[in-house]
């Protein structure tokens, strides 16, 4: 075995939606240019179908074929580690349908066959139009499946690779252009996260979501 540690930290993210900036340049003027609240900057959001399977083909979809090209030089380490940038969204308490939450949350027969079968139930209500009717989210609802998704294929990958160290992350919320610089956290500020995972010693934990420094619950 090398005397070799290989880190991975998958970043891939964008929101689903679109944002209205001059609405969002509004919220700014009359928060006297302080930070837009999460609530506030969701008034300013617009998606759609053509959006939301953008968004679950880079934040799920792009990680998982990231950890996929590169697990053959992983394995020449004894110390690799992955890092899945997701969200606090993608926790199961923002997956309002019964069924999916159901299905992302056995641990124990959590397969990725599975979580496919959610991502195509999704976009299939989401073309129907039947988001709210069939329980999912009005709004970033694509954002939060893919990260739920994400999180599930976290536990998935650390159950099935137990000689790495593998986990998932949401770093806060940061100003970036995904949020249009509306967050509260500098670019430094939530790098520190992801990074403190991807260089934990060897046998640190795995399979855990994290937010920030703190094990959250999935």
């Amino acid at each position: 075995m090398l005397d070799l540690y290989i880190m991975q930290v998958n970043n891939a993210g964008i929101t689903g939606v679109t944002i209205d900036v001059d609405a969002l340049r509004a919220i700014t003027k009359d928060n006297n240019g302080g930070a837009v609240s999460r609530s506030q900057l969701k008034t300013t959001m617009t998606q759609t179908y053509e959006l939301g399977e953008e968004c679950l083909r880079v934040n799920y979809y792009g990680a998982k074929r990231t950890v996929e090209a590169l697990l053959h030089l992983l394995q020449l380490s004894d110390s690799p580690a992955i890092v899945n940038v997701s969200s606090s969204m993608g926790r199961l308490e923002n997956i309002s349908n019964e069924w999916a939450k159901g299905v992302l949350n056995d641990a124990e027969n959590l397969t990725e066959e599975r979580i496919d079968q959610v991502l195509k139930e999704f976009l299939k209500d989401f073309k129907e139009g039947s988001l709210e009717s069939k329980g999912w989210l009005k709004i970033l609802s694509a954002n939060a499946v893919s990260k739920a998704a994400l999180n599930a294929y976290t536990r998935i990958l650390a159950k099935k690779y137990q000689n790495f160290w593998i986990n998932s992350v949401c770093p806060g919320y940061v100003k970036t252009d995904i949020n249009q610089n509306s967050g509260i956290l500098t670019v430094e500020e939530g790098a520190a996260s992801p990074v403190r995972l991807a260089l934990l010693p060897k046998g640190g934990p795995s399979g855990l979501f994290f937010i920030r420094e703190e094990i959250s619950p999935f």
